[in-house]
């Protein structure tokens, strides 16, 4: 029987697939566009992601995942089904065998919906992998030695945290802001500033656009549109990167405590070993212009960003697919071919 051997980093804001021997074949936002209607599905990733903020009554943009966990059961296998049944081009879902990346703070309830979703969506069998083991990975770190290597992926709805040593977690955390609550700072900094209300897709190109988490040498500037909460008029206002750099202040800090946290909980001999090897930054997050400078400038340690810090998870799981024998115990469940 015919089978495909997939890896699926299942975001917030974005979902990648990779097939085992062809690479990372899909990148699609992590999307659906419902008919209230019908309740059907009308289009699903890139082609959903453009009508946000601009579709008619009966038709909404729903995200299925938020803060990292499916909050929409039904929709998120919906999106699983069409996007496994794209990346596979029309082959059997049925004969799709899957390993899913999940973020290592979810819960038991939270970890079965993920795995339901999949199977839901004809997927069979489901393996899940730890998001930042899968992140390390794909980084090219050593974490199958027995030395401390210390990753932080920034992801849309979460930031993972740990330090990985012989393949498994010795310490981490899991803390439900990322790129999206970056957004949402953005959004409330303007409105609250400006009493100037922004969508999301705006505030994301604020954020890509001028967006830092240090200080930098030049000032840039940015036109940003919306309504005038006063009087309901389209209205134009520029908006600097140091006043980015301030909306961001709150979620910023609380990323840096997180890792203050996880290196407080790290053995001492681990610790070393991460001061040496320094700590590698992975997800969209790490992708915001100075954010390697500000986690140096509050650990002391040397920070590095990955090659491409937006395929890192997906890599890994491809590189569990690849080479099943060597790193079935990274998954939750035994990996099995057939």
């Amino acid at each position: 029987m015919f089978t495909r051997y997939i890896g699926i980093d299942l975001g917030t804001a974005n979902t990648l697939i990779y097939a085992r021997g062809r690479g990372i074949i899909m990148r699609e936002p992590s999307v659906v566009a419902v008919n209230t209607r019908t309740d059907q599905a009308c289009s699903v990733g890139k082609e959903a992601k453009e009508i946000i903020g601009r579709t008619p009554g009966s038709v909404i943009a729903v995200k299925p995942l938020k803060d990292g966990v499916i909050a929409d059961f039904d929709i998120a296998a919906t999106m699983l089904q069409e996007l496994i049944k794209k990346a596979l081009r029309g082959s059997l879902i049925k004969h799709a065998r899957v390993i899913i990346c999940i973020p290592s703070g979810v819960t038991a309830v939270e970890r079965r919906a993920v795995k339901e979703a999949a199977e839901k969506a004809g997927a069979r069998p489901v393996q899940l992998v730890s998001e930042p083991v899968a992140a390390a990975l794909g980084a090219g770190l050593p974490i199958l030695d027995p030395t401390g290597t210390m990753v932080i992926d920034i992801g849309g709805g979460t930031t993972e945290i740990a330090v990985i040593s012989m393949g498994g977690i010795v310490s981490a955390k899991s803390i439900r802001i990322g790129g999206d609550a970056f957004d949402q700072a953005i959004v409330n900094y303007i409105r609250k500033k400006y009493s100037l209300l922004i969508g999301e897709r705006t505030a994301e190109s604020v954020k890509i656009g001028i967006g830092s988490a240090f200080p930098e040498a030049t000032v840039s500037e940015m036109e940003v549109r919306g309504r005038n909460l006063l009087n309901g008029l389209p209205e134009n206002i520029m908006i600097t990167s140091e006043e980015v750099r301030e909306a961001l202040y709150e979620p910023l800090c609380d990323v840096m405590d997180a890792i203050r946290e996880t290196l407080a909980h790290t053995p001492p001999e681990l610790s070393a070993d991460v001061i040496e090897q320094g700590i590698t930054l992975t997800g969209g997050g790490a992708l915001l212009r100075g954010m390697d400078k500000l986690i140096n400038r509050e650990t002391g340690m040397p920070v590095y960003v990955a090659e491409y810090p937006l395929d890192c998870v997906a890599e890994g799981t491809g590189k569990i697919l690849e080479n099943p024998e060597e790193y079935e115990e990274l998954l939750t469940e035994e990996i099995k071919y057939y």
